[in-house]
């Protein structure tokens, strides 16, 4: 008889269903699962936090019952918020135990249902490849998703007759799926009719991997398009049709916009005037039907896989381009230029400490245009967004649509090890906030211990948005109870966080100077064996350029 144990049968369908990273914090009852799923052939990364595994990207997160799990649900919300694949497996007590007070003893199941597509538990060891070929395939149809799996202590060392157990084959993709041509008529002629079109690229374009797709688009119609955060690099930051600069111009003063995978949500201020006309015609693109005239009622609804829509429509529309000598390419170029002027009078300032915008400008300048860059703050993120281009697609991470803080180190550990695994030579570099930073700064020992030769640059400006000098910060503590004096946004002044970094055998370098910042980011660059962390003390009172809206501190997260 060949016998096989719950967590071989657990490492094995993952396996068969082409899973090849698990990332996790193992303990009790787990550790096993963890040892069967390298002894598959899947590489496994232990993580410091297990809201940092979740934010990792990966195909899977395994965690420990009870405290573990409750600690990653906001991983799972993370996830499915942003419409990320990931399954999760997380232990929990005996089934024999169950109702006692068991060891961690939750119901993980029930828990797990608000946060993803689908959360069970295998009723038995034969049931084990099912209910992981369902996850995995519930996890990337339709609007991807989190997916929970839940592994009772008792099932894992468990044994069976593998002749008993029901194997069931990988998964095929997803099905790829058109829009209705009456739809797409009803998109070509509103599109011929606009006298100031838009195209704006969401992430979900860049899930979809349509960027040739969407290239072809916007060079035959010679439309201005905009990238959401995550939508950045589809098309290169610099193509001569990327209005980002204009942003604001952009979205208020278009009347007809393309929606291509970008949610009206937030961070597009949901569509609303004053931030949009209220005469503005929506054309969406979305493969989840329930997304459709979210907030505004769309004009033409396209229902499909972005690439294959996209496609439909040009078909129909290469016969049509909008004129580059309109009025409406006049007025959002001359804004662009106004608004980099602004920009670049800040960059150059040479007073000390930096501003964000002379720090992000000499940093824009040293790094290779093939880097991943991770980001994740307030200001740090906002201003970052407009100075740090993106030139390929899938190489922008952020706090995303849920506005996550910690979501840095463990975005950067998983593509770190993707990068290391291809052999891309392709860097990864992390840009936090001080105090975004603090969320998950101890995975830096996970990234020392696989020598991942990630750089984390900290723009610290000693607070939550802003904070106070040292002299300040001294002047504050003569004045008695620090709880009830100092402003609840403020942070230690220039805390040694490159200590933290040294401390676990990476590199550490303390920045107060332009010429130390270009010099410390051109070494760490250099350096491709371990990871480094450049501590960059910026004016305290710095702040964004003057704006044209008011912006909720909330957007700053987008």
């Amino acid at each position: 008889m060949d016998e096989v144990t719950g967590a071989q049968l657990i490492a094995e369908a993952l396996k068969s269903q082409n899973v090849e990273y698990m990332f996790g914090i193992v303990g009790v009852p787990i550790i096993e699962v963890a040892m069967a799923a390298q002894a598959a052939g899947i590489k496994y990364v232990g993580m410091r936090n297990e809201q940092a595994i979740y934010f990792s990207r990966p195909a899977v997160c395994l965690v420990v019952s009870g405290p573990g799990l409750i600690h990653a649900l906001g991983g799972m919300a993370n996830a499915n918020m942003n419409c990320w694949p990931v399954i999760v497996i997380g232990g929990s007590s005996d089934r024999n135990q169950e109702t006692t007070g068991a060891f961690q003893e939750f119901p993980q199941v029930e828990a797990c249902r608000l946060y993803s597509k689908f959360s069970a538990r295998p009723s038995s060891l034969e049931m084990i490849p099912a209910v992981v070929e369902k996850a995995v395939r519930s996890s990337i149809y339709g609007r991807p998703g989190a997916t929970y799996i839940d592994i009772a202590g008792d099932m894992v060392n468990a044994k069976i007759d593998r002749a008993s157990v029901r194997f069931v084959s990988c998964c095929p993709a997803p099905p790829v799926s058109q829009a209705d041509s009456r739809e797409i008529t009803q998109a070509v002629r509103l599109l011929r009719a606009a006298q100031r079109p838009l195209i704006i690229i969401g992430k979900g374009a860049a899930y979809a991997r349509a960027e040739k797709e969407v290239r072809e688009l916007v060079e035959v119609t010679g439309i201005p398009f905009l990238p959401t955060p995550m939508g950045k690099g589809v098309l290169s930051d610099d193509h001569p049709n990327c209005v980002a600069a204009a942003r604001s111009r952009a979205l208020l003063q278009a009347d007809v916009i393309v929606l291509l995978g970008a949610r009206l949500n937030w961070i597009l201020h949901f569509g609303f005037p004053p931030r949009f006309s209220p005469h503005v015609k929506i054309i969406q693109v979305d493969l989840c039907a329930e997304e459709l005239s979210n907030n505004v009622r769309a004009a033409s609804a396209l229902l499909g896989d972005i690439g294959a829509v996209v496609r439909q429509l040009l078909e129909t529309v290469r016969s049509w381009r909008f004129p580059s000598d309109s009025q409406w390419w006049l007025t959002l170029k001359e804004k662009m230029t106004a608004n980099a002027q602004i920009s670049k009078s800040l960059a150059l300032q040479s007073t000390l400490p930096m501003n964000y915008y002379t720090a992000f400008h000499h940093i824009s300048e040293l790094l290779p245009k093939d880097c991943i860059i991770v980001s994740e703050g307030a200001n740090t993120m906002d201003i970052g967004r407009t100075m740090l281009l993106n030139y390929l697609p899938r190489h922008r991470l952020d706090a995303g649509t849920f506005g996550t803080m910690g979501v840095g180190p463990g975005f950067a550990i998983a593509a770190a090890v993707l990068e290391q695994t291809q052999k891309s030579a392709q860097r990864v570099v992390c840009i936090e906030g001080d105090s975004a930073f603090g969320f998950s700064g101890m995975e830096v020992e996970t990234m020392c211990r696989y020598k991942l030769p990630i750089i984390i640059i900290v723009i610290n400006n000693n607070g939550i948005y802003s904070g106070v000098d040292p002299e300040t910060w001294k002047e504050m503590e003569k004045m008695g109870d620090m709880t009830t004096i100092a402003p609840p946004v403020t942070l230690l002044p220039e805390a040694r966080y490159e200590q933290v970094m040294s401390a676990f055998g990476g590199r550490g370098y303390l920045v107060r100077t332009v010429e130390e910042l270009r010099s410390a980011l051109q070494e760490s660059l250099d350096n491709t064996q371990m990871p480094s962390l450049l501590n960059v003390l910026i004016d305290p009172a710095s702040d964004r350029k003057q704006q044209s809206h008011f912006i909720l501190r909330s957007s700053s997260c987008c």
